[in-house]
């Protein structure tokens, strides 16, 4: 599949429009699921996948490859997506697990659940999304990236076109304004003394 990517990738740069939309039709469900995270409202997610793809398109030609095409697909509608929240002032939410750092992560399980599990995740998932409705775009932006892509330092960085310090720093930030939101809710709890004492051991 990387093969014949590379290939519609540079028909698509002599400008071919059938390679594009294979381009398009490969990458549009990741590319929305971005967006639609970052925006949450499904017309903005709409609106910023379509300028992430119609910017693909113009910028294709000056595409040179220092960054895999879905690297530089994923820059482009992240920033579709800040540019937007910034221009119109809005503070959207993102859905999806839980974003708290490796060591405290509060795990979310499917299968099996009590009617009051559910009812306790579903209430876990409207602080997350409350919690990140107090961040900024771009403290929003690396934790969706990271967390729910899961992409690495590296490529985050590549994605927002910044150092991987910087990427690590609003990481950091990010997680613990949000973890810190969690407690004062009373929906997160710190992991207990012993088990830190066990990992450590």
């Amino acid at each position: 599949m990387e093969q014949q990517e590379q290939r519609w990738v540079e028909a698509a740069r002599q400008g071919d429009q059938s390679a594009f939309e294979q381009l398009v039709r490969l990458y549009e469900k990741r590319v929305l699921a971005l967006t639609t995270r970052m925006c949450k409202n499904p017309a903005d997610a709409e609106e910023a996948a379509q300028e992430a793809f119609l910017s693909a398109w113009q910028g294709l030609p000056f595409y040179r490859g220092d960054a895999s095409f879905s690297t530089w697909l994923y820059r482009l509608a992240s920033n579709a997506c800040v540019d937007l929240l910034r221009r119109e002032g809005r503070r959207q939410s993102a859905a999806g697990p839980s974003l708290n750092d490796e060591e405290a992560r509060v795990e979310i399980r499917d299968t099996a659940l009590s009617p009051q599990e559910r009812a306790e995740q579903a209430e876990l998932r409207e602080q997350i999304e409350a919690g990140l409705r107090s961040l900024t775009p771009d403290h929003r932006q690396v934790l969706i990236l990271r967390e729910m892509h899961q992409l690495s330092y590296d490529e985050i960085s590549q994605v927002l076109d910044v150092d991987v310090g910087t990427v690590k720093s609003r990481i950091n930030r990010g997680r613990k304004q949000l973890r810190n939101f969690l407690l004062r809710s009373g929906n997160f709890s710190p992991p207990s003394a012993s088990k830190k004492a066990g990992r450590e051991g």
